[in-house]
């Protein structure tokens, strides 16, 4: 039998999927699943990420990382935290995501649920192809309340309000962020010298910072 391959960062996405098959699938392979999922209301996005998706998720989480940092802020890195709520028929895998007004909340926690833990202060999401699952309703539903989306080189703020997101110029997470200066910083660690990226980042921070 032929085996089709899938090209990485084009998602595959399936209707009427059952939440007992969502999680099923969510368990396969367990912590070496290389895929990431979303879920909404019986529709199923799998997406291989890329090279290239990888690389700027890194990028633009490692800004909010080094502005935290030179701004004294704790935080958690919650990475690709898988966030599901069965009776809302949603749920998640982020690229990359953060607690920062939260964090005492769910330090020392091995697990998060929803049911009795908040969701990530933020979320990034790298959106290499433009045939993926819109997944700010999902984001909407579970209550993140600033989602980062990356898309052609761009990178846009969307503050949770009410039940749906508004596109901001300004991080309510990190302040005195925009999005302008958020996509110079995250096209600059593309090319740039690691030392020297890092370093105008926490210069910018610490200017800018009220922490």
């Amino acid at each position: 039998m032929a085996t089709v391959i899938q090209p990485v960062d084009q998602p595959v996405l399936m209707d009427g999927v059952s939440w007992e098959t969502y999680e099923a699938l969510l368990a396969d392979g367990g912590d070496r699943r290389q895929t990431r999922m979303a879920f909404d209301q019986g529709v199923l996005e799998i997406v291989t990420p890329s090279f290239e998706h990888e690389l700027f998720r890194d990028v633009v989480s490692g800004v909010a990382e080094e502005i935290l940092n030179a701004r004294g802020q704790d935080y958690v890195r919650s990475g690709s935290v898988t966030l599901k709520q069965e009776e809302l028929a949603r749920g998640f895998e982020a690229d990359a995501s953060f607690y920062v007004a939260h964090v005492a909340r769910v330090r020392g926690l091995s697990r998060i649920d929803l049911h009795s833990d908040p969701p990530p202060d933020l979320v990034i999401e790298v959106d290499i192809s433009r045939s993926s699952l819109n997944k700010l309703p999902i984001y909407a539903a579970l209550g993140v309340p600033e989602v980062w989306r990356c898309r052609s080189g761009s990178v846009y703020i969307h503050r949770l309000v009410g039940s749906n997101y508004a596109e901001t110029d300004q991080s309510d997470v990190l302040p005195g962020l925009t999005s302008t200066q958020l996509t110079a910083f995250a096209q600059e660690g593309l090319w740039e010298s690691r030392q020297a990226w890092r370093q105008r980042i926490q210069d910018w921070a610490r200017q800018t910072g009220t922490a």
